[in-house]
């Protein structure tokens, strides 16, 4: 089985890995990471996020002890568009979390339109934090949460701003 699945990744998280595992255990991954200019309309929070090359650096150090552990190959593709790599052939099954649950169902609509099978939409619940809320990156870079859903009132996260070469001595 081919399995796709999407998103920007930054920072990439527990919740991230519930997708990942599941993925692997399906079969055969490939991961469409948004692109820099497709990642800020992709989200539903305006922040900083990481470039693409940071980002895929970070996503395959996260997947390549995962492809192994399943005797799984992966390969990371550019996400240009919101429907992405899935609506090509050659995929079998789309890993999605609640939230983009209707984006593999559009997804599914513009591979028949295409005259290509349906996917199967393989929905991974969320994975939650010491405080009973979702973990998301978005809490991450706030500094709410670690990336494994640990609290963390005392840090404070990276800025929702891109950062400046501006050093202070203070």
């Amino acid at each position: 089985m081919h399995v796709a699945l999407g998103g920007t990744f930054d920072p990439v998280h527990d919740g991230h890995h519930a997708l990942f595992e599941r993925a692997f255990e399906l079969g055969n991954v490939t991961v469409g990471l948004t692109s820099d200019e497709l990642a800020p309309k992709t989200r539903q929070v305006d922040r900083y996020v990481k470039p693409f090359i940071e980002r895929r650096h970070s996503l395959s150090a996260e997947l390549k002890p995962l492809a192994e552990a399943h005797d799984c190959e992966f390969e990371i593709r550019t996400l240009e568009k919101p429907t992405g790599i899935a609506t090509e052939p050659g995929f079998d099954i789309i890993v999605v979390s609640p939230e983009t649950q209707t984006g593999a169902e559009r997804i599914n609509e513009i591979r028949q339109e295409r005259g290509l099978d349906p996917l199967n939409i393989e929905v991974v619940e969320h994975v939650y934090a010491d405080d009973g809320k979702r973990i998301s990156s978005t809490r991450i870079v706030r500094g709410e949460i670690d990336r494994h859903g640990h609290l963390t009132p005392n840090q404070t996260g990276r800025s929702s701003t891109r950062p400046t070469d501006n050093c202070s001595t203070e």
